[in-house]
């Protein structure tokens, strides 16, 4: 079997202390799952139900803090959102809570970027998000450390710097709903498979970078994620 067009490259993230590599298969991000940013963005947050969107595999990237990353055409505003990441190393549908996290390869630093003046453009005429949240580098990741590591998913600070200036700060504890109810709830919309990605959603404090702005995101007894963006 041969293919008309050469296959894409697997996406796929390193993890520390090994020379393998973390394959992607998809990445489900989380919304509003910190109140004081919902509340920043003019949204109220309940317990109902967790809010999801989609990235493309092929538009996460590692970021190694040595490479640049550019910032994306047709925005004149693009945000930065420091999130938890999770990688699963299991899968299924029906997950309970209680067993949730035995399904965690590995946990990351990211960057949900954004460009917010194409998601409101998309919000206002009640179209999907894909042009404000899917594109080239708009997933960006430190290496995964995996849980033996002392990572929690639970309870840490999460922070990020631009130029040296604190732009977010929070805990992981303010999340609305744990990573243990996302994984659960997820997994009756789809059959969770190994590889998958989960950001978590980040606390307030987003806004715009530039290029040539320098961002410093971390989470404790996760890492350190670094990007130059030209």
């Amino acid at each position: 079997m041969s293919y008309a067009v050469t296959p894409p490259p697997i996406s796929a993230l390193p993890i520390l202390g090994s020379n393998q590599l973390f394959p992607i298969h998809r990445a489900f991000c989380v919304g509003r799952n910190y109140a004081a940013h919902a509340a920043e963005m003019g949204n109220v947050v309940d317990r109902e139900a967790p809010f999801y969107f989609l990235k493309s595999p092929q538009h996460v990237a590692f970021a190694n803090g040595k490479d640049p990353v550019p910032v994306p055409p047709r925005t004149d505003n693009y945000h930065h959102e420091i999130e938890l990441v999770a990688a699963l190393a299991k899968g299924g549908s029906g997950i309970s809570i209680d067993t949730a996290l035995d399904h965690i390869f590995g946990y990351a630093v990211g960057l949900d970027m954004t460009r917010r003046d194409l998601q409101q453009d998309s919000k206002d005429k009640r179209r999907s998000w894909d042009t404000g949240k899917d594109f080239e580098f708009s997933g960006l990741c430190s290496a995964l450390c995996q849980p033996g590591a002392g990572a929690r998913p639970d309870q840490g600070a999460i922070s990020l710097h631009v130029n040296g200036d604190l732009r977010q700060s929070g805990n992981l504890a303010d999340q609305v709903w744990s990573l243990a109810e996302i994984i659960a709830d997820l997994s009756t919309l789809y059959t969770l498979m190994p590889g998958d990605l989960i950001f978590t959603g980040t606390p307030a404090g987003v806004g715009p970078v530039v290029a040539g702005d320098a961002l410093v995101g971390t989470i404790e007894g996760i890492g350190t994620l670094e990007v130059r963006l030209i």
